[in-house]
């Protein structure tokens, strides 16, 4: 079974085949109307959401096909204590396919190894939001036309900033991306990430500590929001949330072919007076979820039963029930049944990390 859980699930080419298809679809869209008859796309949405959960509304709307589900775990059986297992069990019973959004990390791919349908990763707490990564993808394809010689600068909260950790997964496979992280010293990329992601893949990679100073050369500025929901402890958001916001005085040095992104919502890290510049993208970029989420739906179906496009989930290296996972949000930690899985960390050699959710063992 073909599954999309993390932005590598899908090789640089079935990634590109997804785009090509989003673009396709851009182009003839009464070409797809029907592409989806008689289809069911169930919507699993245990945290809030806007966007991503309205752009697969659309995406099967458009397509043909019908939707299912629920925006609210508290109106499901999920309030009577029933386990993410259990509920993508029953959801097999009524659909063809899943998007899953969970506060749990680690929730899309227990969905996964309980699933005869394929699940989409809709985002797992701070750990991968793989579509929005496609989004992205799209967006950077259509604004800019290229993946490849790129300088794309992350800006805002880096640790636990989703987005940001699957689109630079994603860009690692290109060449000449080079990569500038412009955050806090409390929210920089994990430094696992930056061992993993671009030590590994070649990606050379900087810190910096302002935008202005690194605005000149920016191809993409990819702004995200401090996220209040991911911290345990409301000072320590208060201490970073306004570290940076972009406003039009800032974008006086940017090249003028530059864009800026943002996986949205915002709060107060892009200001309105932005919103009417040429290379403000982010509301282009909503547009595009739609157009890359009917391609993934579309293809997602038509590998569901190819054995040469199964998802591996689990690690033939992993090791099972020997470590508890570290990270508190860890669905290793909140729903029972779930067995501890580690696979062999590879920044340091004999220690190992979850496959849930990539933390290290207590």
């Amino acid at each position: 079974m073909k599954h999309l859980i993390d932005p590598t699930d899908l090789s640089r080419e079935e990634t590109e085949e997804i785009v090509d298809l989003a673009l396709d679809i851009i182009s003839d869209r009464k070409k797809y109307a029907h592409a989806c008859d008689g289809k069911k796309l169930a919507t699993l949405f245990y945290e809030p959401s806007t966007r991503t959960r309205l752009s697969f509304t659309a995406a099967m709307m458009e397509l043909g096909g019908n939707v299912l589900g629920f925006s609210d775990a508290q109106n499901s059986s999920v309030s009577k204590g029933e386990t993410c297992a259990d509920t993508t069990k029953v959801i097999n019973c009524f659909a063809d396919i899943i998007a899953m959004r969970h506060f749990e990390e680690g929730a899309a791919l227990v969905s996964a190894m309980n699933s005869k349908i394929p699940v989409i990763n809709a985002g797992d707490g701070s750990h991968a939001h793989p579509t929005q990564t496609l989004t992205d993808l799209l967006t950077i394809k259509r604004e800019i036309g290229r993946f490849d010689n790129i300088t794309i600068g992350f800006c805002g909260d880096l640790r636990f900033g989703r987005t940001v950790h699957s689109l630079i997964k994603a860009l690692s496979r290109y060449e000449a991306v080079n990569v500038v992280l412009i955050a806090p010293e409390q929210l920089r990329l994990p430094d696992y990430m930056k061992h993993e992601v671009c030590d590994l893949n070649g990606v050379p990679y900087r810190e910096v500590d302002t935008l202005e100073e690194v605005m000149p050369e920016l191809d993409v500025l990819y702004m995200t929001r401090v996220q209040k929901e991911r911290f345990l402890d409301e000072d320590d958001y208060d201490r970073v949330k306004d570290c940076f916001v972009l406003d039009a005085e800032k974008l006086k040095t940017a090249k003028p072919e530059m864009r800026i992104l943002h996986p949205l919502p915002r709060v107060n890290e892009i200001t309105v007076d932005v919103d009417a510049d040429p290379r403000a993208a982010y509301f282009r970029q909503v547009e595009n979820g739609k157009f890359v989420r009917m391609a993934l739906i579309l293809k997602l179906l038509e590998w569901a039963d190819r054995e040469d496009k199964n998802t591996v989930l689990v690690p033939e290296d992993a090791v099972a029930d020997e470590y508890t996972c570290s990270n508190r949000r860890c669905i290793s930690n909140m729903e029972p049944g779930v067995k501890s899985l580690f696979r062999p960390a590879t920044d340091k050699p004999g220690t190992y990390r979850c496959v849930y959710c990539e933390s290290k063992p207590k």
